[in-house]
């Protein structure tokens, strides 16, 4: 899953950075409203990790101007201002939860979990297509009760393909939730990736159907 962070504390966002990638999570940073609110128009993620007190635009006006623009990308406010009103302002100009700094990254995570996890992905712990199963708490995937080991990027590869099931998603798709925004991408690199998960979790298991589809000139999908 992809995360932008828009934090004008340069050792709050990249420690959060650092904290999400380490749990498999894709993440971009801005030190700025203005170039955050640029990403998050123009970019998909999963989920926005957002300050109040920013240069260039403000967290309010940032959430108000997401909103009217109908991006609806759960946004986590984390901020020093811990007033009540403060809350209900930020609630009320569209993020979806609020959190004081400081604050427990263990928390924190949760919380982004939690939001990833609301109507548009699946509500369930774990994710499960036919006999193959991935929990993103754990980082566990297991098909037909065999234990499978991938690699973060082929986790978060999978768990994408899982949160689609049976829609056909594209090469540019997959980059754009895999993948940061500063990543360099070589044009087969999703193709190398398929092919390692195919390794994994179809080859092995030459009495099943496999589960992973090339769709020819659009994309991948898993059924």
């Amino acid at each position: 899953m992809r995360v932008l962070i828009v934090e004008d504390e340069h050792r709050i966002a990249n420690s959060i950075k650092k904290g999400l990638e380490q749990e498999g999570f894709a993440v971009d940073v801005t030190y700025d409203g203005e170039a955050g609110y640029d990403l998050a128009a123009t970019e998909e993620y999963d989920a926005i990790v957002l300050d109040l007190m920013l240069p260039m635009l403000d967290g309010i006006t940032f959430c108000k101007n997401l909103r009217r623009e109908k991006i609806h990308t759960p946004i986590l406010i984390l901020t020093a201002k811990g007033q009540i009103q403060d809350k209900v302002t930020g609630l009320d100009s569209g993020a979806d939860d609020y959190m004081v700094k400081p604050f427990s990254f263990e928390e924190l995570l949760a919380r982004i979990r939690a939001l990833t996890r609301r109507p548009k992905t699946s509500l369930e712990t774990s994710l499960t297509v036919r006999t193959l199963s991935l929990n993103p708490r754990t980082f566990e995937v297991e098909r037909s009760q065999k234990s499978i080991q991938l690699s973060s990027k082929e986790f978060a590869l999978l768990e994408y393909l899982m949160r689609n099931a049976n829609k056909i998603v594209s090469k540019d798709q997959i980059i754009a939730h895999v993948w940061d925004y500063d990543s360099d991408i070589l044009p087969n690199t999703v193709e190398v990736y398929i092919k390692s998960l195919r390794t994994k979790i179809d080859l092995p298991f030459k009495n099943e159907k496999s589960l992973i589809q090339t769709v020819r000139g659009f994309g991948y999908k898993i059924e």
